[in-house]
């Protein structure tokens, strides 16, 4: 016995002593592979900026070799930065060394926004005289809108292109709860606040169904616009073509439609680009990708110390009060970047980065009054991504200008809440339980049991009361009434395009647009672009990933796209009771 327990302690601490030699090595690994990374980048005279964007787009580009490795390893899409994307092409424009713009954008995943961004980025590159040419050998409708501002727009014989107009579909589950013997108490406030509307309803209430038909009216729309003034082709022809559904149609109609320029093959197209950079067809041409072309600094951009800044602020994701996988906007740590921005004296302004289906009603006042209390001592300018919607425009309000997209999913001013009670359930499985209180609320709220008129009351005043505070914020912000704020609310959400029409936005644009704002309400001709929160350095990343961090990646990664599912499941289980969140996590295609 005792020679077993020396063997079995023996192989226990040569296991851990593998182990943290293996996490020592791989420490190693990626730091050498973060130092490589972080070195500038040579670009060769002649060469072409290569744009291959097909996977996901976040605000922010990851500093994580862990992540990319895992993603590389899975055969999973890349996550690209929209900050990374912008600033490349906003080089690119400058630098006499890059001659034109290869794009291929065939299976991109982003929001509308997102790709609106990026577009108007490549209209202001055209402007050098440079070339863009798109090629893809399968466009869905997102990457062809983003392909379409190119030069030349091609697509592989045989090829896939996807037009067809848009559509947003509601699954309900009524049905489905009272099989299960389940009952949602629903507590809102808003005709248009349609969370709640799958849990009691089996079909799209006309409220509901009229603003979502505006909202994918405006973001159709938009693109329509941009396409037509791209191709030539006019509106009534670009929905004709929709109706005719071009993905299921031959190469001779492709052609004809006016969408494409031309049907070749991969080679083909890069004996063109040799021919616009003066490359002789049996040599290479000279590329450089956008992951590596982030590194570029321009000879004549290398500046010295510079004292004055503007701070961009990222809220991207779901509005929390804690989050365990370190995901979405989290009201504590968020307030206090904001709060170190306010109080940073080399900082003249900030602009608030919101990407946001909302969340949390008590994080969301939180990050409100941070937002208030920043905009009493400095410019605060709040840039909207894809969606800043309910709880995210609740962050936004207090800004002194607010920037949209056209195609921007915005307002959603509507409060609500839900409480299960599966007593139902519990009956049709014979499973009961018993209860000993000192008060007659003290197991409020209960999920085995309805609620009592009394405690409906309450909860409905309850909610009643956070939509008031809701109103008042917006309206404070605006420089308006209660009443007027009330007339667009009610849950309804808008496009950035309605919203501008409404006094919930101050103007149209992006990103850079807010820190022209940022800089002209600050007065500053040169400034320096800080972004906050501080990206964590690989090493943390790979220390994360080995603990709390890997587990959601493993659930991504096992997960797809049903992972956002699982995470709002999971924030919602120790979320506040109200949210401020959007009627829907809408996914447009």
């Amino acid at each position: 016995m005792s020679k077993f327990l020396k063997y079995f302690l023996a192989v226990i601490l040569g296991s851990l002593v593998s182990f943290f030699l293996f996490i020592i090595i791989l420490i190693m690994i990626f730091s050498i592979m973060a130092s490589s990374t972080s070195s500038e980048t040579v670009v060769e005279k002649n060469s072409i900026l290569v744009m291959d964007l097909s996977g996901t787009i976040s605000e922010r580009a990851s500093n994580d070799p862990f992540s990319d490795a895992f993603l590389d390893l899975y055969g999973q899409t890349k996550n690209y930065g929209l900050n990374s994307i912008l600033e490349s092409i906003k080089k690119a424009k400058e630098d006499d060394r890059i001659k034109g713009i290869y794009l291929e954008s065939g299976a991109l995943m982003g929001g509308y926004a997102t790709i609106e961004e990026i577009r108007n980025a490549l209209l202001d590159f055209k402007e050098s005289g440079k070339f863009i040419y798109s090629f893809s050998s399968v466009y869905t409708q997102k990457a062809y809108y983003l392909a379409s501002v190119s030069d030349k727009v091609m697509l592989t014989p045989e090829g896939m292109l996807d037009f067809r107009g848009i559509a947003s579909e509601v699954t309900f589950y009524k049905g489905l709860l009272e099989k299960l013997g389940i009952e949602m108490q629903v507590f809102k406030y808003g005709e248009f606040k349609s969370a709640v509307e799958p849990f009691i309803l089996e079909s799209l209430s006309d409220a509901n169904r009229l603003q979502m038909e505006t909202f994918i009216s405006s973001l159709w729309n938009q693109m329509l616009k941009g396409i037509s003034i791209s191709r030539g082709l006019d509106i009534e022809t670009l929905n004709q073509i929709a109706d005719d559904l071009p993905v299921l149609r031959d190469d001779e109609y492709i052609k004809a439609s006016g969408l494409i320029d031309a049907l070749v093959y991969k080679d083909e197209v890069l004996d063109m680009l040799k021919e616009l950079t003066d490359i002789e067809k049996d040599k290479d041409l000279k590329t450089i990708s956008i992951s590596k072309y982030t590194n570029v600094t321009l000879p004549d951009k290398k500046k010295g110390f510079e004292k004055n800044k503007i701070a961009i602020i990222y809220a991207e994701g779901e509005i929390t009060d804690g989050s365990k996988d370190g995901t979405g906007i989290v009201a504590g740590p968020l307030s206090k970047e904001i709060r170190k921005a306010r109080k940073d004296e080399s900082i003249k302004a900030i602009v608030l980065r919101v990407n946001s289906p909302g969340g949390s009603g008590l994080a969301s006042e939180i990050i409100w009054r941070e937002v208030l209390l920043a905009k009493q001592e400095k410019p605060v300018i709040v840039s909207m991504g894809d969606l800043a919607a309910s709880g995210g425009y609740y962050i936004a309000c207090a800004a002194d200008t607010i920037i949209a997209h056209p195609n921007t999913l915005t307002g959603s001013i509507g409060v609500f809440s839900m409480i299960p009670n599966i007593s139902g359930l519990r009956k049709k499985i014979g499973l009961t339980s018993d209860i000993v209180k000192t008060n007659k609320m003290s197991d409020m709220p209960s999920f085995n049991r309805p609620f009592t008129a009394e405690e409906k009351a309450l909860f409905q005043l309850y909610t009643d009361n956070f939509y008031k505070t809701f109103l008042q914020r917006c309206a404070d912000g605006r420089n308006t009434t209660v009443e007027e704020i009330n007339k667009v609310g009610e849950g309804r959400v808008w496009s950035g395009e309605n919203a501008i029409e409404l006094n919930l936005v101050d103007k149209l644009g992006g990103i850079n647009d807010a820190i022209e704002t940022a800089a002209r309400m600050a007065e500053l001709d040169t400034y320096k672009i800080v972004e906050l929160p501080e990206l964590e350095s690989p090493i943390d990343k790979v220390l994360k990933e080995l603990t709390g961090g890997a587990v959601a990646r493993i659930e991504l990664m096992m997960l797809g796209e049903e992972y956002q599912i699982l995470k709002t499941i999971k924030h919602l289980k120790s979320a506040h009771p109200i949210q401020a969140r959007l009627p829907y996590d809408i996914s447009v295609y």
